[in-house]
């Protein structure tokens, strides 16, 4: 979904993630290159956050210690994980999205593993790629918009991509850079797909004429420019409109003190991408078991039910219960824009290309 993401939504996530990390760390500070074969190391972008008790469950039937490795945005990590891949990090990747699935398969990223509790999964996120990765979630990028701006203003929030482009909207929007932001090159290829291959470029010198602000990640974009997050409102934010996640605004109730009755931002339907997020054995893995053990956790039902609360995502098992407050407060999109993996792989790099040309420089 990272989705991927999501999680550090507000400043209390980031502090989630990054305790996790702390808390499953092999003390001995083994990893995957260290010959430790009792850790088996999880290399992630800067959004994984799952409950404790969770991963304490997997350390104890397993017998496996977990060490977390961060590696920034989702972009980055997969970039990363592609150029140390002859003497990875980690044992297994998680956080390549559809949107940058093919880059990592062509580089051979991953080795193949059928991970157990695959025929639980949705089979619209299951992949004709050997088994070399796993559906882990799924969630949609959207714009998110700040209700008390738009309240305060008098003014409709857009629903659309074509709202976007027009006057009332101007300077409003902030997106992530689409070259090495996994939510930024979503809402490129949502746009794609709703434009087409011809279309798209024209609809971002209309969007680039409209004001629209890039900057490098998502955490920069919702918890310093959008004026609608916990984050945003302390930083004195003022971008009303920011790329997220329709996940978003659930975070921002739950982890309110006290919970507001609605969430404070809200969701331009009309703007969602379907986002599929996949974990893998990495090649040259130094605990290929420990990794096939944590892969086969990460399908199971305990995993799969923490991740709306703590990733802020959709699971991809079937038979994952929900819990009501995120249903109620991020339901997924009703008709997102979706792409052919094989149209991304064939068409990302040149599109990213021509859209930094177009909209960065």
């Amino acid at each position: 979904m990272s989705i991927t993401k999501k999680v550090t939504v507000l400043a209390v996530g980031l502090g989630m993630a990054g305790g996790l990390a702390a808390c499953g760390s092999s003390s001995d500070g083994g990893g995957a290159g260290s010959g430790d074969s009792r850790t088996v190391t999880l290399v992630s972008h800067n959004s994984w956050a799952v409950s404790k008790d969770v991963i304490a469950a997997f350390e104890k039937s397993s017998g496996y210690k977990v060490e977390v490795l961060e590696d920034g945005d989702a972009g980055q990590a997969v970039n990363k994980a592609v150029l140390t891949k002859d003497n990875p990090q980690g044992d297994v990747f998680f956080g390549v999205d559809n949107t940058l699935l093919s880059r990592a398969l062509d580089n051979g990223l991953f080795q193949p593993y059928e991970a157990k509790g695959l025929d639980r999964v949705d089979p619209a996120y299951r992949t004709g790629t050997e088994h070399r990765v796993t559906p882990v979630d799924t969630g949609d990028i959207c714009v998110n918009y700040d209700k008390a701006y738009f309240s305060e203003h008098k003014l409709t929030p857009p629903d659309s991509f074509d709202d976007l482009t027009k006057p009332e909207y101007k300077d409003l929007l902030v997106t992530e850079n689409a070259a090495g932001s996994s939510p930024g090159l979503g809402f490129l290829l949502g746009t794609a797909a709703e434009y087409g291959d011809e279309g798209w470029q024209d609809y971002w010198k209309k969007l680039k004429a409209n004001g629209v602000k890039v900057v490098d990640s998502w955490e920069q974009a919702y918890n310093e420019e959008f004026s609608g997050s916990s984050g945003g409102r302390k930083a004195k934010g003022d971008r009303p409109l920011v790329v997220s996640y329709a996940s978003s605004p659930p975070a921002e109730v739950i982890y309110a003190d006290p919970q507001p009755a609605t969430a404070p931002t809200g969701v331009a339907q009309g703007t969602c991408f379907r986002q599929v997020e996949y974990a893998g054995l990495l090649s040259n893995a130094g605990n290929p078991e420990g990794g096939k053990a944590l892969l086969d956790f990460m399908l199971s039902e305990q995993f799969q039910e923490d991740l709306p609360l703590n990733m802020f995502v959709y699971p991809v098992r079937k038979d994952a219960a929900i819990p009501e407050s995120f249903r109620k407060f991020g339901p997924p999109a009703e008709k997102p824009r979706t792409m052919d993996p094989a149209k991304i792989a064939d068409n990302r790099d040149q599109w990213v290309k021509s859209w930094t040309s177009l909209v960065v420089r």
